[in-house]
Formats: structure tokens, C-alpha cells, sequence
């Protein structure tokens, strides 16, 4: 009798088991987390060049940014991100947050994406679109909402090809 026919066999089906080398995507905790500290970080950079641009002065007088502030403050800030995460990012794929979270993004294939990528495309991109007014604010609102999706890749991990790991240990 062939095992085709046999009615009581167990259905044959091509088992794959997780590898233990896939590294487990990071929590969507972790990540705000670790997105805070940055914040956090970057603030200490960006809030006084604020304040001695009068960008703080013209906020509290209910005044927009003039032009010149908010090109100081992207230009500011880019130079700051570079300078506390740039090494980070370069060789690890972390920024401080990251670092000390234990997380890391890497590219699709679980290595360390290249720098210029994950800057232009992870980053840069992004933070320009934040300084179109209303739309802006609503495109990168909907790039964070992405990490509610099963694969928790934001719109930036997505044009980037990277997402976000837990690291062992």
C-alpha cells in the first residue's frame, strides 16, 4: 500500500524552524525608547542654538521661525546627529538610543547597511519632509504608524531596505 493512500498518515508538509542565526526584530518599546533617549541627546545640542537664534523669543511672541533659523536648526542638528551617532551608525548600525538598548538596524540581509544609505534615506529624507508645513507633519506621523505592522518596519526602514533587531545578550 502506498503511503499516498494511507487515509490516518500525518499530512507531509515541509517543516521550517525559525534559525537561530534570524535575529528577533526589536520591540516596538524598545524602539520608542531608544528614539527618546535620542531625542533627548539631540535636544542638548538643538535647544540652545534655539534659544540664541531668537527661534524661542519668536515662539513665545506666537512668530514662525524665520527661514535662516530653521536652516541653522536642520543644519545644527544634522551636524550634531553626525557627531554623537555617526561613528555608531558607520560601524554598528546603532545610534546612542539604539546602543544602549541593544538594538541595531541592519539591512535585509542582517548586515550593517552602508552609511550614505541609511543618512540620505533613513534620515535626511525624513527630516526635511517634517519642515513641509501640515503635510510634512502628517507623512512622518504615518512613517512612525507603520511600526504597528507585522514586519515593524516604519516608512524609513522601508526606502531605507533596513529594520530594527534586538541584539543578544
Amino acid at each position: 500500500m502506498d503511503n499516498l493512500d494511507n487515509p490516518y498518515q500525518a499530512p507531509q508538509a515541509e517543516l521550517t524552524l525559525n534559525s537561530a542565526a534570524e535575529p528577533l526584530l526589536a520591540s516596538r518599546w524598545t524602539r520608542l525608547g531608544a528614539a527618546l533617549i535620542d531625542g533627548l541627546i539631540m535636544s542638548l545640542a538643538t535647544v540652545p542654538v534655539a534659544y540664541f537664534s531668537g527661534a524661542f523669543a519668536a515662539a513665545q511672541q506666537g512668530i514662525e521661525p524665520s527661514l535662516g533659523q530653521q536652516l541653522l536648526s536642520l543644519v545644527v542638528g544634522v551636524a550634531a546627529f553626525l557627531l554623537v551617532n555617526g561613528h555608531f551608525l558607520k560601524n554598528y548600525g546603532q545610534t546612542l538610543g539604539k546602543r544602549l538598548l541593544k538594538i541595531a538596524i541592519v539591512d535585509l540581509n542582517g548586515k550593517v547597511p552602508e552609511l550614505g544609505n541609511l543618512l540620505l534615506k533613513r534620515y535626511l529624507v525624513w527630516w526635511l519632509l517634517a519642515y513641509i508645513p501640515v503635510v510634512g507633519m502628517l507623512v512622518v506621523l504615518v512613517d512612525y504608524l507603520f511600526i504597528f505592522r507585522a514586519d515593524r518596519r516604519c516608512l524609513h526602514d522601508q526606502l531605507a531596505g533596513t529594520r530594527v533587531v534586538q541584539l543578544p545578550g
